[in-house]
């Protein structure tokens, strides 16, 4: 077997069950299953340190570098590039909010200081960043730009696309759908962004009609691709949550289709319950080839229940009734998903290819950024020309196989 490829990780925190615990004890310990990934922690960057973190104690077991800068971390003290793979992980940790209530995580400085290495270096490593791109459009779009100029291997995104589906549901590629909701629970922007890549990575498999290549664009020109794009987006919350459902008479079914698989809930009417929440919404999203999706968060009513309660529903076009799962989060410890979004990782740093496209979470960012944009302006429609993104979809799906049991 080949030697495993050496990783840093920069993160903002690392205690128990914080991001950065629930993927790399996959690198430090493997897989629940007793398999391994083919990496090897090698350096770490904190970018805080709270009375609970975990690394110190770590580093010296397992033997990593606790690096004092990310430059460290990549370079391991010298002078060239001397990892194969960077996994950026900017979630958990104390930092402060903006006045829309989004989380000012450092995702694009840990980007930004990793870049800066390759360019230093003259090398390049494949880069993994946890969950969406940044806070903001402007952000996110300099990331991407930023690995699309220097040609780095950029995956990205939620551990909720790799997660088991109850049942096991894979939308046919290139299939007519008509309408789409996704379920979802808890805090708005963290929670609601794991509800977009649940929505996103099923949608993204419908036919979409490619719009004809600009006059003198060749073949390989980006209106090649399907357009995956978003031209508006709007927050709703209290009785608009759900007005904005009732105006679509296709949604009604495939909401109530997707009602029934939440598998945990209050007793009592859905609306009032979650007109008595400050966090329930539903984000309405328009797609540039006329599907509308919807994300409601029906928090009052829905409960975290078992594996959660992340619940995708869609009508493809020529079947009796909507298809439907939940994504399912094995959850308390050891947190299986996880596992799942680690052999991601693990695939993108051994061959230098993202298993699915980083585009599908720059889209879900920016969805995510016009919604906070929409609820700040108390339910505006924000149109988003510049969500104009286009990608084709892989088939790296959900889990597979048995779900590991939880630890006691």
């Amino acid at each position: 077997m080949a030697p495993p490829k050496k990783v840093a990780a920069v993160v903002t925190e690392y205690r128990k069950w914080s991001h950065a615990d629930v993927i790399l004890r996959n690198l430090l310990d493997g897989y629940p299953d007793g398999t391994r990934p083919g990496l090897e922690l090698v350096s770490l960057y904190t970018d805080q340190v709270p009375k609970a973190d975990m690394s110190r104690d770590l580093a010296k077991k397992h033997g990593f570098k606790i690096a004092p800068t990310i430059a460290d971390a990549l370079t391991l003290g010298g002078k060239t590039l001397a990892v194969d793979g960077v996994l950026l992980v900017g979630e958990h940790g104390d930092y402060p909010d903006n006045p829309k209530g989004q989380k000012l995580y450092p995702r694009r400085r840990f980007f930004a200081e990793t870049v800066k290495v390759f360019e230093q270096t003259g090398k390049v490593a494949p880069v993994f960043n946890d969950k969406h791109f940044a806070a903001t459009w402007e952000d996110a779009k300099w990331m991407a730009d930023a690995a699309r100029r220097l040609m780095v291997p950029f995956l990205a995104g939620s551990s909720i696309p790799v997660a088991w589906r109850k049942p096991d549901l894979q939308l046919p590629r290139g299939c007519e759908l008509t309408g789409a909701v996704q379920i979802g629970y808890s805090s708005v922007e963290a929670y609601g962004f794991h509800a977009l890549e649940g929505l996103q990575c099923m949608v993204e498999r419908r036919r979409i009609e490619t719009p004809p290549l600009p006059a003198g664009e060749g073949a390989g020109g980006r209106g090649l691709l399907p357009q995956q794009g978003v031209s508006a987006v709007t927050c709703h919350d209290g009785k608009a949550m759900w007005a904005a459902l009732d105006k679509h008479p296709g949604s009604g079914p495939v909401l109530d289709a997707a009602l029934k698989l939440v598998p945990a809930h209050a007793d009592g009417d859905i609306r009032e319950l979650t007109a008595k929440a400050a966090d329930a919404v539903t984000f309405e999203v328009e797609y540039r080839d006329g599907l509308r999706a919807f994300v409601v968060l029906p928090n009052g009513w829905v409960y975290e229940g078992d594996g959660g309660a992340f619940v995708f529903a869609g009508q493809v076009t020529g079947e009796p009734k909507p298809a439907g799962c939940q994504f399912y989060l094995q959850q308390p410890d050891p947190f299986a998903h996880f596992a799942e979004l680690t052999k991601a990782i693990d695939r993108l740093v051994q061959t230098g290819h993202p298993p699915y496209p980083a585009e599908r979470t720059l889209l879900t960012t920016g969805v995510l950024d016009a919604a906070m944009t929409s609820r700040f302006e108390k339910g505006k429609r924000v149109e988003t020309p510049w969500l104009d993104v286009r990608y084709s979809p892989t088939d790296w799906g959900g889990a597979k196989g048995p779900i590991p049991k939880a630890r006691k």
